[in-house]
């Protein structure tokens, strides 16, 4: 399947004039894909890094990364913000790049689950390509006409080869909360990384013991085993499912 969707990426990145490659603000880094920055730039097409999920993240995020990634666009699907920056930068970029026609095909590109689809309707302003929670949802390319200017090529999105960062990929919501394993660990590991913010959106105090902590958001929310245990894997999978909603930021 993978390979598959390398051939789709490669094909996109053939046929569109523009390049997209959407990141998310919480974990930017991460979700960049050096294999596909690599190939757009053999290519030698323009390549956008469009920083999605902006909402979720302070000013200073998006200060910081202006600096690094150039063009960089932030935007905001859930919020309709920057779309309209970014169809103005899509338009600079065309005309640099002398596209020869009026309609420019714009290749969007990124890690499953990081808001492809979702920005393809904010700019269009209306739902035309399908989402869903659930990583992997688009299967194969979509052509989505945006205005009289702009066709979205959207893809299915494209771990990096032989990445198998099964925490990482929790993170991003490449492997959505329904098959991760050892949920309650993932959690752990976001609390460390990102100190506070599960404690503050359950209202829970910050402890040493993150283990614990998920213990009293179980207790708290009632997820219990028979004989009234907190349940830390379930609330685990809670929790992990709660981030990548983007309820807690």
């Amino acid at each position: 399947m993978v390979k598959n969707f390398w051939q789709i990426v490669n094909k996109v990145i053939d046929d569109a004039d523009v390049l997209l490659l959407l990141l998310d603000a919480r974990l930017v880094e991460e979700t960049r894909n050096r294999e596909i920055e690599k190939k757009v730039a053999l290519s030698k097409k323009p390549l956008i890094y469009v920083v999605t999920k902006c909402d979720l993240v302070g000013k200073d995020v998006a200060e910081k990364y202006k600096k690094t990634l150039n063009p960089c666009v932030f935007v905001s699907a859930k919020e309709f913000h920057g779309t309209t920056k970014l169809r103005d930068r899509i338009l600079i970029e065309a005309n640099k790049a002398k596209v020869p026609y009026k309609a420019i095909r714009v290749g969007v590109l990124g890690y499953p689950n990081v808001g492809k689809s979702s920005l393809i309707n904010s700019m269009k302003g209306k739902k035309s390509a399908s989402t869903s929670i659930l990583s992997g949802h688009t299967k194969g390319v979509q052509k989505i006409k945006a205005d009289n200017r702009i066709l979205f090529l959207d893809t299915p999105g494209v771990i990096p080869y032989k990445e198998n960062d099964r925490v990482k990929h929790a993170f991003i919501g490449t492997l959505d909360f329904t098959k991760a394993k050892d949920p309650d660990l993932i959690i752990i590991d976001l609390m460390n990384k990102f100190p506070n913010i599960v404690e503050h959106y359950y209202d829970v105090e910050v402890r040493e013991d993150k283990e614990e902590t998920i213990e009293e958001i179980a207790k708290k929310r009632n997820i219990l085993k028979k004989g009234g245990e907190a349940d830390v894997i379930r609330m685990g999978r809670m929790i992990l499912c709660d981030w990548q909603k983007g309820n807690i930021k």
